[in-house]
């Protein structure tokens, strides 16, 4: 554990598992204290119908070294949102860092399906949970942000906004959520300026999270094994790898030089440092541009 972030009281909605858990995780390592939301528990599971739990996250933080603190919220339900941040305000009178790593739209893309022929309550469903919810845990959680100039907002998605302005993600509302979510932070970094608080958003690569590790039937320590599947799984990354770029975003006293940027976590190791688990530093986005959207032979050399 180092101390970096002692003293400094995050929120991360959407920490239940994959890059939001590890966020809150990496958070903890530095010694912040992170409030874990999210829709499952052990009493009960959101539609993901999954086994993490927001409990499980904020005992990962405690142990890691910071404080965990676990709240069931939907955040789609404005009043939940509200009493989530009035607690924060009641408890701690300060919010330093908030990650709006809210999802769950995985089970609702119809994958190349054009836009006429996909579900519409589905797409529309996913359109929700992907940015409504953003907006207003954001609209909630911003009047206690900017209360103290050096806050910040991470607003995580898929994709930079460079690669995404520039190719088809796979689902016409699979696309317009995550290009949606860099704009938001785009237009929270104006909105923030004045106050002395910065927005960016961030994006992993190709995340080893718990759903993609199990749909190639594999586990962090065996996951070069998928690659006998999938290739270009080569350049993929664990999701601490994530926590450990909003860490160093967060304990950067000119963090904001980046306000109102998209950034990823390859790019971000670049220039912070640090590593992933296994002590390299994948830089996805460029791998998927030179060498796997052109069709090359999967080879992550010189990418991590």
């Amino acid at each position: 554990m180092n101390e970096t972030l002692k003293g400094k009281v995050a929120l991360v909605a959407g920490a239940t598992r994959g890059t939001g858990r590890a966020i809150a995780v990496a958070l903890g390592e530095a010694g912040a204290t992170v409030y874990c939301t999210g829709r499952t528990t052990r009493e009960r599971r959101s539609e993901m119908n999954r086994s993490e739990t927001i409990e499980e996250t904020a005992e990962l933080v405690t142990r890691a070294g910071g404080e965990g603190i676990a709240v069931r919220v939907d955040h789609l339900e404005s009043a939940q949102v509200r009493g989530l941040v009035e607690r924060i305000d009641r408890e701690r009178g300060r919010l330093d860092l908030l990650v709006n790593d809210i999802w769950g739209g995985e089970m609702l893309a119809a994958w190349d399906t054009p836009l006429w022929e996909h579900p519409l309550d589905d797409g529309l469903r996913l359109l929700r949970l992907a940015i409504d919810t953003h907006l207003i845990t954001s609209h909630h959680a911003l009047p206690l942000l900017i209360r103290n100039p050096g806050g910040l907002v991470v607003e995580v998605t898929d994709g930079t906004a460079e690669y995404n302005a520039a190719n088809y993600r796979v689902s016409f509302f699979y696309d317009l959520a995550k290009v949606s979510v860099n704009r938001l932070a785009f237009s929270q970094a104006h909105e923030l300026r004045p106050y002395g608080c910065a927005a960016v958003s961030l994006t992993p690569g190709w995340l080893r999270s718990e759903m993609m590790l199990e749909h190639f039937g594999v586990t962090e320590e065996n996951w070069r094994d998928a690659t006998a599947v999938q290739p270009h799984f080569v350049i993929s990354e664990s999701p601490a790898y994530t926590g450990r770029a909003v860490v160093a975003l967060a304990a950067d006293e000119d963090r904001g030089r980046w306000s109102g940027q998209s950034l990823s976590s390859g790019q971000l190791a670049q220039v912070y440092g640090f590593t992933d688990v296994d002590g390299s530093r994948p830089d996805a986005w460029r791998y998927l541009v030179e060498v796997q959207d052109r069709g090359m032979p999967a080879d992550a050399t010189g990418y991590r």
